[in-house]
């Protein structure tokens, strides 16, 4: 996790951290805990999972270059989101993994 984005880098970023000039970029917003309608304990998928499948949808659909890693972009607690997702959705396990 982290690192520096090149031209041809997916950059999973998240809220509150700095866009990257190069990359193609996506925001998420980690879960807040708490009971609240469409909570990460209610849904099936959380913000991490779906902003890895749009990088693969992006890529799929040519929106996106041609990337060969993701670099993440967040604190310890976005970080634990990146793992949980990767560990927990079974889609994003089978199309990501760390390195």
């Amino acid at each position: 996790m982290g690192g520096t984005p090149g031209p041809n880098d997916a950059v999973l970023v998240e809220d509150g951290h700095a866009m990257p000039a190069l990359g193609h970029a996506i925001r998420f917003v980690p879960p807040k805990f708490g009971h609240q309608p469409g909570c990460f304990c209610c849904t099936a998928r959380g913000p991490v999972a779906n902003a890895l499948s749009s990088f693969y949808r992006d890529r799929a659909m040519g929106a996106a270059p041609y990337f060969s890693r993701v670099i993440v972009l967040a604190s310890r607690l976005g970080e634990a989101d990146v793992k949980a997702a990767l560990n927990q959705d079974a889609v994003t396990r089978a199309r990501y993994r760390l390195a």
